[in-house]
């Protein structure tokens, strides 16, 4: 099973200039997407409904053409939800869960701490609220204990973080430590999340590559000369680590100032 995931800063956008036809030609067998922007309604019918997949949407409540996330899999989940239940951060659609029989997908578009105080306080709750989220499906998954634990249903959740967890993580860490995206309390939620028992995927295949960024500025032509961040990730639990045969960067991939990055796992 291949999972992609994919800030497309915009999904009609993408779709208009023909950066879709790519994620079409690799049918991967789940999708997700964040910062769709766009209601399931306002989709063109060849991207709200893609031939062979289940699709599943969430969008702002408040806000049009805000965040945004969506999930399209080939195999049709045991049971989706939306959110976490808290109608402060649910409102934003930025969480589309999916039960699959071996493990539980989030795919999730976190808050951007950009904006002023309120907003970075507002990421910070997001990210706390969702680690009490995902520790609950742990534990409803008849996990063990122990945070290493290699029985149960797994989760793996995916999605544009808006964090940068190390100094290899950015190219630039030093100019952007006081920066949201790389402040100590954002790092340090991610340090949390690693001891709560979720593997960054990536760093574990890839301890210590250099220059692997999914994220450039736009406005600064970043990408062409690769001074970008790290900052979409794939996070899995320890009992599905072992199915998880590789993952990758789609750094060839253009049309959002983000690119995609690729699970795969065996089951």
């Amino acid at each position: 099973m291949n999972i992609i995931s994919w800030n497309v800063n915009g999904l009609r956008a993408v779709w208009k200039r023909g950066d879709f036809d790519w994620v079409l030609k690799e049918k991967p067998d789940v999708l997700c997407l964040q910062e769709v922007k766009a209601e399931a309604n306002q989709l063109p019918p060849e991207i709200r409904e893609v031939p062979g997949y289940f699709s599943y949407f969430s969008h702002s409540k408040g806000r049009k053409g805000y965040s945004g996330v969506a999930l399209y899999t080939k195999a049709k989940p045991e049971k989706v939800e939306y959110g976490m239940g808290i109608h402060k951060y649910d409102q934003e659609g930025r969480m589309v869960v999916a039960y699959f029989k071996d493990f539980v997908l989030l795919n999730v578009y976190f808050p951007n701490g950009g904006g002023g105080p309120e907003r970075l306080q507002f990421k910070l709750e997001f990210y706390d609220e969702f680690l009490k989220f995902i520790d609950g499906l742990k534990k409803k998954g008849k996990n063990p204990t122990s945070h290493k634990a290699t029985t149960g249903r797994g989760v793996v959740f995916c999605g544009d973080v808006n964090t940068a967890h190390e100094e290899i993580d950015l190219a630039r860490p030093k100019e952007n430590e006081k920066n949201t995206g790389f402040l100590p309390e954002e790092r340090a939620w991610l340090d949390e999340v690693a001891a709560h028992g979720y593997v960054d995927v990536f760093r574990h295949f890839y301890p210590r590559k250099k220059d692997a960024y999914t994220y450039w500025d736009m406005k600064t032509r970043a990408r062409d000369r690769n001074v970008g961040w790290r900052i979409d990730y794939f996070f899995a639990t320890h009992n599905i680590l072992s199915k998880i045969k590789g993952i990758k960067h789609l750094s060839n991939i253009y049309g959002s100032d983000h690119c995609p990055i690729e699970l795969v796992v065996s089951l």
